[in-house]
């Protein structure tokens, strides 16, 4: 990679597992990248440790009752200390920032990710609700400030990877694989009974807890042909998804010409979010490379609709536009928190997310604003709906 300086990356969500994953990648290229920013919502220990090792030049914690303890343990060390989530909202502004990683879990990436945009910041996109409830808005922001969006999703950069070069030749469709999760195998009435632990039991991923539950549902996999619609192009009757327990083909392209080009590789986020640092070059990476002699046969399936209905409610809200998007995402955010609580059972998550989409104001052309007024509303609608189910206590 031909450099003349080191590229500068803020991290929003430092210590989860993108953020974590993120900084293995700028330690393992100091000659490349260096760490301008890191912020984490409440984790201060882990904060305090990861200022320490890469001495960005700022932290910042949205938990505005840890700052005193923050401020208190790097007092010794030359960092600016904020906090607040309009501190969060500030700093991706920062003049020498070049990359914005948004690993901010939920909707609450969304105002970050927009100032970035428009402080003409590089967004290595790993927050994909912003994509899920304005991806519209979001590329037209992009366009009008110049700010290229690359994806760290790995779905998404494979197929970003698969289409380099091909841009000018026609798509049939999208294939993003899906590992099928916890409960691939598990039938409808056992899925049914499932616990918080079983849920978060991921075959093939290390991942945060709120996508971790996402991938169980398959709501992962709606929300991220929501944003390859957004971020490719491509309308949802040509978005497909398939189920790959291996986790080996992270996603494909078909074209006209019935070619289908993978990108492969196995399980490691540091490879996705490594490319959207170096891209259009590629630079080693201390991973498990892939051999072929030894990796044996791969299985696809379809997915099945009845045991995972979260997939019907994101193609039916893609079909329906709109905040229709914004108002899944939501009641699916505050139905997995219920859940992950203990609060509600498995499906009680598809059925309020099903419920608010059914009940809940559409607006056929939103702005912002209004995406931002539905995400409050649909919240608390969710709240509701998951106190009565609560107080059945029926899971």
């Amino acid at each position: 990679m031909e450099t003349k300086k080191k590229r500068q990356i803020a991290i929003l969500g430092s210590t989860g597992s993108i953020g974590t994953q993120t900084l293995q990648v700028v330690e393992e290229h100091p000659e490349c990248f260096e760490v301008y920013a890191i912020t984490a919502n409440s984790r201060v220990d882990d904060l305090i440790a990861q200022a320490r090792k890469f001495m960005p030049e700022a932290v910042v914690i949205a938990d505005e009752t840890k700052y005193e303890e923050l401020k208190e343990a790097l007092s010794d060390l030359p960092i600016k200390v904020y906090a607040g989530y309009e501190a969060i909202c500030q700093i991706v502004e920062s003049g020498p920032i070049d990359v914005v990683v948004t690993a901010m879990v939920g909707f609450s990436g969304l105002r970050p990710t927009i100032n970035a945009i428009k402080a003409g910041k590089a967004i290595a996109l790993a927050n994909k609700e912003t994509m899920v409830v304005a991806g519209e808005m979001i590329n037209a922001l992009a366009m009008e400030y110049k700010t290229p969006i690359l994806p760290v999703d790995s779905e998404h950069s494979a197929i970003f990877q698969c289409l380099a070069g091909e841009m000018s030749n026609r798509i049939e469709k999208l294939i993003l694989t899906a590992s099928g999760g916890p409960f691939r195998t598990w039938n409808r009435e056992d899925i049914a009974k499932a616990t918080r632990a079983q849920a978060l039991n991921h075959p093939n991923w290390s991942m945060g807890s709120k996508i971790t539950i996402d991938s169980a549902t398959m709501m992962n996999k709606g929300l991220e042909i929501i944003e390859a619609r957004w971020l490719f192009g491509t309308p949802g009757d040509k978005i497909q998804v398939v189920i790959h327990p291996e986790s080996i083909i992270h996603s494909m392209v078909e074209y006209a010409d019935g070619s289908v080009i993978a990108q492969m590789g196995h399980p490691d986020m540091r490879e996705a979010i490594q490319f959207a640092f170096s891209y259009p070059y590629r630079l080693p990476l201390d991973n498990r490379k892939l051999n072929f002699a030894e990796l044996g046969s791969m299985s696809f399936f379809a997915p099945d609709a009845e045991k995972f209905p979260a997939l019907g409610l994101a193609y039916e809200s893609l079909e329906k536009g709109g905040n229709m998007a914004c108002i899944m995402n939501a009641a699916n955010e505050a139905a997995v928190a219920a859940f992950l609580q203990e609060k509600i059972g498995f499906y009680d998550i598809t059925d309020i997310v099903h419920e608010c989409m059914s009940g809940a104001d559409f607006v056929a052309d939103p702005d912002l604003e209004t995406i931002f007024k539905t995400n409050e509303t649909v919240l608390a609608k969710a709240a509701e709906l998951i106190g009565k189910v609560s107080c059945r206590k029926t899971f």
